[in-house]
């Protein structure tokens, strides 16, 4: 005869989660100035190191055509100069904006974006800016790197220097990369006071969204997050305007949320909300794929 023994629940030790890396991309520049400057925050908020990476790179074939190979090599070799000092002025304004944080340097002749996806190995958080119109050459895509580093980006809004990260609204979907997310997110959820699970749905998925939520909430509760849920019914397609104005209603500066797309011959193809954090969030948003 089999015999069950039941034995008293033990209690629950949550330990909490951290970024103990964080990796930003700098170059001369404000906009460089107020990641790296809200990198350096996080990292000292945080106890973290933070890895500073200056790249850029040229095109060779802007060289070669008309040119002969001699004159070519010549402005190559002006070209690779002037890399070389514009990343000495990465450098500098780097030690300034990270003073306080305990940092490392580290500089790439290559692109931007390719340069921290091969040194996202060494961190557990990028930080970088939205979509600019600067060249890729000089300049980070979010997209590139949250589709290949393989761990969560943290974008920062333009003209903010300062995440607060009391207030954090969960973007919740049910699908993988959203999972992905919400455990990525967990530093930053332990951390918050109010935490809210939000699910914008149409009217005839109202339901499941509450199950849903219902059972994430109770999750992050055994991971020492009090958080709450949020249904929204819509009619249309302005999911990222009612995200957005949720975390305005409850102050909120930090959106989780999941990265949905793919690449096609470099080529990214992203939903619109997505998208619109990609290039213009009005809060800091962490996005992971």
């Amino acid at each position: 005869m089999q015999k069950t023994i039941e034995r008293p629940a033990t209690e629950v030790v949550v330990r909490p989660s951290t970024y103990a890396t964080l990796l930003v991309h700098a170059e001369p520049g404000l906009a460089s100035s107020h990641r790296v400057e809200a990198a350096a925050r996080l990292a000292r908020s945080l106890g973290a190191r933070l890895i500073g990476l200056g790249a850029e790179t040229f095109d060779p074939a802007l060289y070669s055509g008309p040119f002969t190979s001699y004159a070519a090599g010549e402005w190559v070799t002006l070209v690779q100069e002037q890399i070389g000092k514009s990343l000495a002025g990465a450098e500098t304004a780097f030690r300034r904006d990270a003073a306080g944080a305990e940092t490392d340097w580290r500089t790439i002749q290559d692109y931007p974006h390719r340069a921290l996806v091969n040194t996202a190995h060494a961190a557990d958080l990028i930080v970088v800016s939205p979509r600019s119109k600067r060249s890729a050459l000089q300049s980070v895509d979010p997209a590139d790197v949250v589709m290949s580093a393989g761990r969560p980006v943290l974008i920062v809004p333009e003209g903010r220097g300062h995440l607060v990260g009391k207030a954090v609204v969960v973007a919740w979907k049910n699908t993988a990369e959203c999972r992905r997310a919400l455990t990525d997110a967990l530093p930053f959820l332990q951390r918050a006071e109010d935490v809210i699970v939000l699910a914008v749905v149409k009217t005839d998925m109202v339901d499941l969204a509450v199950f849903e939520t219902d059972d994430v909430v109770a999750n992050l509760k055994r991971h020492g997050v009090e958080a709450r849920t949020m249904v929204t019914s819509i009619d249309n397609e302005a999911v990222e305007d009612e995200i957005e104005r949720a975390a305005k209603l409850n102050s909120a500066d930090l959106i989780v949320a999941g990265a949905y797309g793919h690449s096609r011959l470099r080529e990214w193809a992203f939903g619109g909300v997505t998208d619109t954090f990609l290039h213009s969030p009005s809060s800091f948003v962490l996005l992971s794929h």
